[in-house]
């Protein structure tokens, strides 16, 4: 099989840049790494990520990568106010893009982005987590296949305790932490429910620490018959073990919780497990039941099905229509009005 040449474009300060940097170079099989680029003001911000991340990796410029015929791909990991900007220049230059989620705050670059993707035939595949979650991905399947019956109630949760510095720097974008972790869960619902017809955006500051940025986040998506809650907080004890989907569909409740917890005693990097509950009628009475997952590898799967687009070998399942919906719903769930 042959590799696939990829060079990583950033880091970023508390997002999946060394993760996904990682996993490349554990999926030798699949990626030849030939370098990476600091761009922005990263050797100030992410001097000690740097040093972590790219030891032993050769640092080339932005030029070298984007003017490189042989390096096929790009990982777009910069601070995410600035992925569309780096994104758009790899796609100005035929390159495959796996860009970090969910790709700065406006739409109107997010659509050329598009169609400059579209119109080199090239792939454009968004580091949403949750879609390779195995039993978030066979929910969502299930959903929409009909099986839990007509969805009436979607709720989602993802919340942690970051530090005064992290929360200060939800300013830097519109929305603060819906837009840097709801975009997640807004993701979720639309692929259980599509594209809602009303947003209501309800996101606040806590004041705690006197940070002012909107660090809780809060977000009602409506459809016909149906509601979908999303809520997300960085000011919360205990928040992360709390992180879940819930889908209420007239057959069958599905809870998800954790979304992720680490897996006990695995000795590769970012394994995952997760835990589902399902509630349906058995012999007229309500009947529950339980299952724990195997331990995955967060970004693997991920890397891996970027690998697979990139040869040809699958379609990517999240076309590029759905993308720029999801990313004009995530604007209107920060606050942006209309598109």
């Amino acid at each position: 099989m042959k590799k696939i040449k990829i060079a990583q474009i950033g880091m970023n300060r508390y997002s999946h840049a060394p993760e996904v940097f990682h996993t490349l170079s554990v999926c030798s099989d699949e990626f030849e790494i030939v370098g990476y680029a600091i761009v922005e003001d990263e050797r100030e911000t992410c001097a000690d990520k740097i040093a972590r991340a790219f030891a032993g990796y050769r640092e080339l410029t932005l030029d070298e990568i984007l003017n490189d015929p042989e390096i096929e791909a790009v990982t777009v990991e910069t601070d995410e106010i600035h992925l569309l900007k780096y994104a758009q220049m790899a796609a100005d230059h035929g390159k495959h893009i796996h860009m970090e989620k969910p790709g700065s705050q406006s739409v109107e670059d997010f659509e050329r982005l598009v169609e400059t993707v579209r119109k080199n035939g090239t792939v454009l595949h968004i580091g949403y987590m949750y879609r390779y979650n195995p039993f978030v991905a066979d929910a969502v399947k299930r959903a929409r296949d009909g099986e839990l019956g007509h969805i009436y109630s979607v709720e989602a949760h993802m919340s942690r305790l970051d530090s005064k510095t992290t929360r200060e720097w939800f300013g830097s974008f519109k929305g603060g932490m819906m837009f840097y972790l709801g975009c997640h869960l807004v993701d979720l619902v639309m692929l259980i429910k599509g594209v809602p017809d009303r947003v209501i955006p309800l996101n606040t500051a806590t004041g705690i620490d006197g940070v002012d940025t909107e660090d809780l986040g809060f977000a009602v998506m409506q459809y016909p018959n149906s509601i979908a809650v999303i809520r997300m907080g960085g000011t919360e004890l205990g928040g992360f073990g709390r992180r879940q989907l819930v889908i209420c569909g007239e057959k069958r409740t599905v809870e998800i919780k954790p979304l992720e917890a680490p897996a006990a005693g695995a000795t590769e990097k970012y394994m995952q497990t997760t835990k589902k509950t399902e509630c349906f009628r058995r012999d007229g009475k309500v009947a529950t039941e339980t299952e724990q997952s195997e331990p995955f590898q967060r970004y693997r799967d991920m890397m891996r099905a970027f690998a697979a687009m990139v040869r040809g070998e699958k379609e990517n399942p999240y076309t590029l229509e759905y993308e720029l919906e999801l990313f004009k719903t995530i604007m209107k769930c920060c606050g942006f009005d209309g598109e």
